[in-house]
């Protein structure tokens, strides 16, 4: 199985990129995992909504690039589902067992686009609480590792 993460921004602190770095070498034996990170747009942090507008529509147009037209296509939104880790696993056997492939895109500090979020197959949320960006991500490759080791009944989800 493939999977990517898309995601607006790189990731400046240090224990979250050795975090992330370190659930993608325990993801290796269960999936090829793929993070793609998509430049922010700039701007002034007092910029007119008109702008905030664009600088949204084009960082969706870059992510939306990247996007293969065949991998199945998952926005975290806060809006989006909330599963259990159970039950994330289980639709990960879904896909794997259907020969599905898995993008999960991130957006940016102001969101995603209404094209990206017309691309996507569903929304998913980490939680109820707000989280930065780059803690999102990190939280996302964890969830996904956790996954395989429910799927295989090894013991890390307990």
């Amino acid at each position: 199985m493939q999977i990517r993460i898309i995601a607006v921004g790189k990731i400046k602190e240090r224990f979250l990129q050795d975090g992330i770095a370190e659930y993608l070498k325990r993801l290796r034996p269960y999936a090829n995992l793929q993070i793609i990170e998509i430049d922010e747009e700039k701007r002034s942090k007092t910029a007119p909504l008109a702008t905030v507008t664009g600088v949204v529509e084009k960082e969706g147009e870059r992510i939306l690039a990247v996007i293969p037209s065949n991998f199945v296509v998952i926005v975290m939104d806060a809006g989006g589902k909330g599963w259990s880790s159970e039950k994330l696993a289980a639709s990960f056997r879904e896909w794997e067992l259907s020969g599905k492939n898995l993008t999960f895109v991130i957006g940016g500090d102001l969101g995603l686009s209404p094209n990206v979020c017309a691309r996507s197959d569903m929304g998913l949320s980490l939680s109820l609480m707000t989280f930065t960006h780059p803690m999102a991500r990190l939280l996302l490759v964890e969830q996904i590792y956790r996954a395989f080791r429910i799927l295989r009944g090894e013991p890390y989800h307990k």
